[in-house]
């Protein structure tokens, strides 16, 4: 999905010979989405990564669905998640369906000891509270608060924490995460009026190849199962790629909200879109300025899709009681929209300072027990106070 981008050395010329000081090959790795038939990189490694050595008794990590139906308005504390030191450990799935996991975490520690790899699903992390940097083969990306980290299936990383205070939104996506096609050239290019460009998307940096024997973990996630494998050389021995599949950082903080003369439909804030689903950016913006606009969202009905909510920060006038890491779900099937009060309330607002990701899917979420956990029950009566 991004566009091409080289890091390190590569051969001039793709399947050719690429040799070390010493006369021996580098080992060439294509790493494609969808078979051969869409985004790939080439990199080239000091070793061959198919080295395995030993392998462990795979986990079952699939999330428990407590409710598979249902049709009333929901919200999370996300925040009651506690911490947990282990990265893994402390990812969370509250809202599945077969075409993405939302999962929220609270790590307090780095990784360390092992490396991980989602050969299920790309990964879309919302650095909600923290910052480090992420450390990939194809290099490093550090990461602050308001980014999202877009990382294609299949990617070995590690995440170094500046501290132990991190709280990420996660979603996982059975399909390629990818712009959205409204905002792209027929040749790939971000469009003028699309609210971000390529300047905003950072790239790798920062390349550093591990040249390592020994015996490294890589922890891989496929269907549900978390399997222990054991790699004879370092993963991270990458001396150069290219290609357009790679992870990259987006900052929310730069996503540039469309805004008219009235009240402008959820579509405008789209950021990424997968199959079946779409991610929005709720940003600081001013409100629409027709002399009698209504800054509140209008009663819409969800018909065909479930709305998810995550808040990040900020004041939402259409919302009482919001906390931060609050989620709140709007099935479809049945109408939703402002608060009592609150339209009124917000005739003659200038602007929000609102902060939130939204996740729209075109099929239900299903409530895992982790969810149930941190319900507020209250919340689908909370149109008749």
């Amino acid at each position: 999905m991004p566009y091409y981008h080289k890091l390190g050395k590569v051969p001039h010329k793709r399947h050719t010979q690429f040799r070390k000081s010493d006369g021996t090959l580098y080992s060439e790795q294509l790493f494609s989405t969808e078979g051969f038939s869409n985004d790939y990189s080439l990199l080239y490694h000091c070793h061959p990564p198919t080295q395995i050595i030993s392998t462990d008794e795979p986990i079952n990590v699939a999330p428990v669905v407590a409710e598979e139906k249902m049709l009333k308005h929901r919200s999370f504390e996300g925040f009651k998640i506690k911490p947990e030191e282990d990265y893994l450990q402390s990812r969370r799935a509250i809202l599945v369906n077969n075409d993405c996991h939302v999962v929220l975490a609270a790590p307090s520690e780095s990784m360390n000891g092992y490396f991980f790899k989602n050969a299920d699903a790309d990964e879309m992390i919302f650095v909600h509270e923290g910052k480090g940097v992420l450390r990939t083969m194809y290099g490093e990306l550090p990461f602050d608060y308001g980014d999202y980290l877009v990382i294609p299936r299949g990617t070995i990383y590690q995440i170094q924490f500046a501290d132990n205070h991190n709280r990420l939104f996660i979603v996982e996506s059975f399909s390629p995460i990818r712009f959205p096609k409204r905002y792209l050239s027929k040749y790939g290019q971000l469009l003028e009026h699309a609210p971000y460009c390529e300047r905003d998307i950072r790239a790798p940096q920062n390349l550093p190849s591990f040249d390592e024997k020994g015996d490294f973990l890589i922890k891989t996630k496929k269907k549900g199962m978390l399997y222990g494998i054991h790699y004879g050389h370092h993963p991270f021995d990458v001396v150069g790629w290219d290609g357009c599949c790679y992870p990259f950082a987006f900052s929310i903080h730069d996503f540039e909200p469309i805004t008219g003369r009235v009240h402008q439909p959820p579509p405008v804030h789209q950021t990424f879109e997968g199959n079946n689903y779409v991610v929005c950016s709720f940003c600081p913006r001013l409100f629409d300025y027709h002399p009698q606009a209504v800054p509140a969202p209008y009663n819409h009905s969800n018909i065909d899709s479930d709305e998810l909510l995550y808040y990040v920060d900020g004041d939402f006038m259409s919302r009482k009681n919001v906390t931060r890491g609050m989620i709140t779900l709007h099935p479809g099937g049945i109408p939703h929209g402002p608060h009592p009060g609150a339209v009124e309330k917000s005739i003659g607002a200038k602007e929000t300072k609102e902060l939130a990701v939204m996740v729209d899917t075109f099929h239900p979420l299903q409530l895992t027990m982790e969810a149930v956990m941190i319900e507020n029950p209250d919340y689908t009566m909370s149109w008749a106070e």
